[in-house]
């Protein structure tokens, strides 16, 4: 190698590393979209599902709890409540989910407190079938712990 660092020599590594870089993204596009059809779930929503998204939304409930860790950290994860709290039965963590959001707001001390949003029972139905498409979503063991 010589012992002056020449333009051309610059030039030829700006060059070569840019199409590099460039072979190396168009690569990584194209295996994730390869990867994304196997991480579809939209053939599984279902019209309670929107609606359950539509509540979620509309009561802002991500502003306290996260989903897939995206959200506020004030209150517990719910993307894996229904594995914690319906064992993988869809009637009993309906039930579960119905009785605690009409439990609210509980007067413990010393505990955070939810908002009785006063939901009917089909819109509490309609966010448990949510939060169950959502749990069956591949989020990598999210979160690491099962209390969320």
């Amino acid at each position: 190698m010589a012992e002056k660092f020449t333009k051309s020599m610059a030039r030829n590594i700006y060059y070569g590393g840019s199409f590099f870089f460039v072979l190396l993204l168009f690569g990584l596009t194209l295996d994730t979209v390869r990867q994304l059809p196997k991480r579809d779930h939209r053939e599984n929503i279902t019209a309670a599902v929107i609606q359950g998204k539509e509540l979620w939304e509309n009561n802002n409930c991500i502003g306290c709890h996260s989903l897939m860790g995206e959200g506020a950290y004030y209150a517990p994860e719910l993307a894996n409540v229904f594995d914690r709290r319906g064992a993988g039965n869809e009637e009993a963590f309906k039930a579960y989910l119905n009785g605690w959001i009409n439990a609210q707001p509980m007067d413990i001390p010393k505990r955070r407190k939810m908002p009785q949003f006063n939901l009917t029972k089909e819109e509490t139905d309609a966010l448990a079938e949510f939060l169950i498409w959502a749990s069956r979503i591949d989020d990598n063991n999210w979160p690491p712990n099962i209390e969320g």
